[in-house]
């Protein structure tokens, strides 16, 4: 596995953590759950820093805080399993970035792909994917994660994607769309 030096440990200046949350709390993120099992049981949170890199070939990053409690078993795991969610999965981003809770006590929720990796239900969006590199950014790690396979809900015309902005979780719908 690749990683990389942390190129920003010797940096100062800029902005106070404080100020650089704020402007981001006005910039809207899809919202994932990421799972994955490095050996010692599954593992899953909540993220809205995915974003697509390239389409040929098929690649994908993330960052992760150190200390999410996923850190480590992220940080060891050659597979994992991104699920891309909508207004009604939102109890399921609320558990995976809820801290202290066992995200896989009800089992009825969650089961295990033909690879181990484990996923959640009833997502209509699901790519599991091979980690390429994990490199330092400061308080954080990025992945480059390559997408092997998905699986795609038939239906979801009527879907509202689930997106965190300013604190809060919102739903896309017809209603916000301005062009096209």
């Amino acid at each position: 596995m690749n990683t990389t030096p942390d190129v920003t440990s010797n940096l100062s200046g800029g902005l106070t953590p404080e100020e650089f949350k704020e402007a981001f709390r006005h910039h809207p993120a899809g919202v994932v759950v990421i799972t994955a099992d490095a050996g010692d049981g599954p593992v899953g949170l909540t993220a809205s820093s995915v974003f697509s890199v390239s389409a040929e070939p098929a690649l994908l990053v993330f960052s992760v805080g150190n200390q999410a409690s996923a850190a480590a078993t992220l940080l060891k795991a050659d597979t994992l399993v991104l699920h891309m969610l909508l207004d009604a999965q939102l109890p399921l981003a609320k558990l995976c970035a809820t801290h202290g809770v066992d995200r896989f006590a009800d089992t009825t929720l969650w089961d295990r792909l033909p690879t181990g990796e484990p996923f959640f239900h009833n997502v209509p969006a699901r790519i599991r994917g091979k980690v390429l590199s994990k490199t330092p950014a400061g308080s954080s790690t990025i992945f480059l994660v390559h997408a092997l396979e998905s699986e795609i809900a038939e239906d979801c015309s009527t879907a509202k994607p689930l997106v965190y902005y300013n604190r809060s979780w919102h739903a896309l719908s017809d209603a916000s769309k301005l062009e096209g």
